[in-house]
């Protein structure tokens, strides 16, 4: 809707992940790297943690970009799953044949046992990956760690890669999860971008999108979508998307930070940023001096 009048081919603040938005701070790179360095750790169990919108999917989509097509693959996006449910998703992402009528959890992991071994023998690595690994429960847990337990006299035979919110660190802090905890062999913790970053990543958003010009958000506003969003890439874009329409609609070419506040009140419930509440004392004041 908004985009022609911006100059842009299209919306750039989508929140769906899209591989042509993709933008890296130094953050990113980091978590990246740990990623990786644990891919060659010989087999254990990788933590990537952060806050909800932070780019732990992105991250974790440049991740499967890079791993090389000797390792076998199974990715899990909702692990809110009993043991013999888990098990029996690993085997089908891992494209597993499983005879009819298996239904133990004995009988799965013979089967995980005997392809990693078999898979091992061909010169081939495997990785799971958990997304929202949060969610999986202690018993979950502990079935992934005894998984890891096949190994040769050089490495484990399943790399496990636990894609998280920040509670999945205190659930590994458990006592009862300590044995696993562990054998974490590299861990991130994904920050929000800082304000300098928070900057780049609207600007390279909307390169991305076709701008050709300046800019349409001064400074002031730029300052205030970060103090705002927190640094939040998920939370840039649905500010930036609102206040782009909001300047639409009301004509404005530029953004400012009276636009943008309004945007944060409907897709934040946000209330007056301290300079707004300002601005209505003394304009109450004058009104009272009036009457």
């Amino acid at each position: 809707m908004y985009a022609p009048f911006f100059g842009l081919r299209q919306p750039p603040f989508s929140i769906a992940p899209d591989p042509h938005y993709l933008f890296m701070s130094e953050r990113h790179r980091e978590a990246l790297a740990h990623l990786l360095y644990g891919l060659d750790g010989g087999g254990g169990f990788v933590l990537l943690t952060g806050e909800i919108g932070a780019g732990k999917t992105t991250v974790c989509r440049c991740f499967l970009e890079q791993i090389p097509a000797s390792c076998n693959v199974a990715y899990i996006f909702n692990p809110r799953l009993t043991v013999t449910e888990l098990l029996q998703s690993v085997c089908d992402e891992f494209h597993l044949p499983v005879p009819p009528g298996t239904q133990t959890v004995k009988g799965f992991v013979d089967l995980l046992n005997g392809f990693l071994l078999a898979q091992h023998a061909a010169g081939r690595n495997n990785v799971l990956i958990i997304d929202e690994a949060q969610n999986l429960s202690a018993d979950v847990l502990e079935q992934l760690r005894l998984l890891t337990n096949l190994e040769t006299h050089e490495r484990k035979l399943l790399q496990v890669v636990l894609i998280g919110q920040p509670e999945l660190r205190g659930l590994l802090a458990r006592p009862e999860l300590e044995q696993l905890a562990q054998r974490v062999i590299a861990r991130f913790h994904l920050g929000a971008l800082s304000g300098l970053e928070s900057a780049q990543y609207i600007r390279h958003r909307l390169k991305v999108a076709g701008l050709t010009g300046a800019l349409p958000f001064d400074e002031s506003a730029l300052r205030l979508i970060y103090r705002l969003t927190r640094g939040v890439p998920r939370r840039i874009n649905l500010l930036c998307d609102r206040a782009l329409l909001g300047g639409y609609a009301s004509g404005q070419a530029l953004i400012t930070p009276d636009i943008v506040e309004r945007a944060a009140a409907e897709v934040f419930a946000a209330q007056p940023t301290q300079t707004r509440r300002k601005r209505k004392r003394q304009h109450d004041s004058l009104g009272l001096g009036l009457v």
